[in-house]
């Protein structure tokens, strides 16, 4: 998979605070790249910190008119990494308080290369659409580890696929393959794997190609219209009432191993 956004004319690879986050920008369009995949791309208290300021920064440049999120192969997003969460000293459950993104200004469009997990998920339904490559795989298995989530999982992807399929990916804890996302309305398109980049970066282009500050404007009436503050908090008490018993990090992490072999088994699998 290539980062480069202008083929033949390579533009030069820029790091954010860390290099678990990659940037690049070129004519308009900036592609954020999440950058463990040793670690299937799973959100650290530094991979969290260094998008959300890495997004931020581009959402305030006037130069860049749209942003494309994808994940070094062969993952999109795992989620929260839990063997750091576990981890006594660990800064994570303060990293990852709060929404997964802020609301950015710009169109921000999801390459979804690979298994969008959990976490993942909820960062895949943070993008205003999402494109896929065929190897796509999208699951929220919260309650297979038993957790709750807080990203915005309970009122963005009933929003993305309706609410009772919604409920069946939540009861469940079932992967969908990209088809199956597709015909459901998780993702606006599926492409050959090797091209899911290179279309997501097109329409940034047109994005960035039209008035800004319409698309702006635009942007704005849609995210009032569609993410209510009284459904974030909602989702978010619940959230307080569940953590609030205490969780038992290593049985999640425990659960969390199963439910990637599960994963692997179905693969493929509507």
């Amino acid at each position: 998979m290539s980062y480069d956004l202008v083929a033949g004319d390579r533009g030069t690879m820029l790091e954010a605070a860390v290099a678990d986050v990659l940037c690049e920008e070129r004519d308009g369009v900036a592609l954020v790249v999440l950058n463990r995949p040793a670690r299937r791309n799973a959100l650290s208290a530094a991979l969290l910190t260094a998008l959300r300021a890495t997004v931020a920064e581009l959402d305030s440049k006037s130069g860049v008119g749209a942003i494309v999120l994808t994940g070094a192969d062969p993952a999109f997003c795992a989620g929260l990494d839990l063997s750091e969460l576990g981890q006594p000293d660990s800064q994570l459950a303060a990293a990852g308080s709060g929404p997964v993104l802020r609301p950015l200004t710009k169109p921000l469009i999801g390459a979804v290369n690979g298994a969008a997990v959990t976490g993942g998920l909820e960062l895949a339904l943070a993008c205003d659409f999402l494109i896929a490559s065929e190897r796509a795989t999208f699951a929220d298995t919260h309650a297979r580890v038993g957790i709750m989530p807080g990203w915005g999982m309970t009122y963005a992807l009933p929003e993305a696929v309706g609410v009772r399929r919604a409920r069946q990916m939540s009861a469940t804890g079932n992967f969908i393959d990209a088809r199956t996302a597709l015909s459901w309305g998780l993702v606006n398109h599926v492409v050959p794997h090797d091209e899911v980049v290179e279309l997501a970066l097109g329409l940034a282009a047109d994005a960035a190609a039209n008035d800004t500050a319409a698309v702006r404007a635009i942007f704005a009436t849609y995210r009032e219209q569609v993410i209510g503050e009284a459904a974030a908090g909602i989702e978010a008490a619940g959230r307080a009432r569940w953590h609030a018993a205490g969780i038992d990090r290593a049985e999640v992490a425990r659960r969390r191993n199963a439910v990637i072999e599960r994963g692997r088994s179905q693969a493929g699998q509507a």
